[in-house]
């Protein structure tokens, strides 16, 4: 059994992970602090790709990025191409996987006592160490909670992926794509193998996020 759609699909899900738990985390901060109507504009800016089908959003990603458009062009230039490269499953999964970052993040920090910052400011500490210290380990659960979830979004991600970097066995394929390839050509064995892989992987995730939502309300009812 080849286990490259795995690996592969594991390393795009890690490095989208990484990538959307910052940008997330950043955007979450700052939009809590914008004026309520343009709160509500970004948040819905951002929150998009949540409701709109996995294959809108790649096609977006593919008249911004494709090789005839003036960014893939551009990119092009530099041996940068996201198009049909495993690479550009990355930027694929976390457009998909943002949204649950952020409004997971968004909602932590909406929930942060406030206070916390401004005694922290009457000690004299800078906001960069209130931020990283205080806010981020009082949020943590919730964080948390969102980056398994971006996680297990990233790793489970089709319609976006499909679309930017299509399924080459051995170069692109991820365990979604491998599905529906060989359900396509008819081998029942396979699919249901990775099938099962795609299963175990969901269960752990499912698992993990369960346990983080009850030791955050232990930690509330302590």
């Amino acid at each position: 059994m080849d286990w490259f759609p795995l690996w592969n699909s594991i390393r795009i899900a890690a490095a989208a992970c990484a990538l959307v738990f910052f940008t997330g985390i950043l955007c979450a901060y700052y939009v809590t602090r914008l004026p309520r109507v343009v709160k509500g504009i970004v948040d819905v800016i951002l929150t998009l790709p949540l409701v709109l089908p996995p294959t809108v959003c790649g096609w977006f990603l593919l008249m911004v990025f494709g090789l005839k458009h003036p960014v893939g062009q551009f990119l092009q230039q530099y041996d940068i191409q996201l198009v049909m490269t495993w690479y550009g499953g990355i930027l694929a999964s976390a457009t998909v996987a943002f949204p649950l970052m952020y409004r997971t993040a968004r909602g932590a920090f909406e929930s942060f006592d406030e206070t916390l910052g401004w005694s922290g400011k009457t000690l004299g500490l800078s906001n960069t160490f209130i931020f990283w210290r205080i806010r981020i380990s009082v949020c943590r659960q919730g964080i948390l909670a969102g980056t398994v979830l971006a996680f297990a979004r990233a790793l489970g991600e089709y319609g976006a992926t499909s679309m930017l970097i299509g399924y080459t066995p051995g170069k692109t394929a991820t365990i979604s794509t491998t599905v529906y390839q060989l359900w396509r050509t008819n081998d029942d064995s396979g699919t249901i193998k990775w099938v099962l892989v795609n299963l175990a992987i969901s269960t752990v995730v499912l698992l993990a996020v369960n346990l983080l939502e009850r030791k955050a309300k232990s930690r509330r009812h302590a």
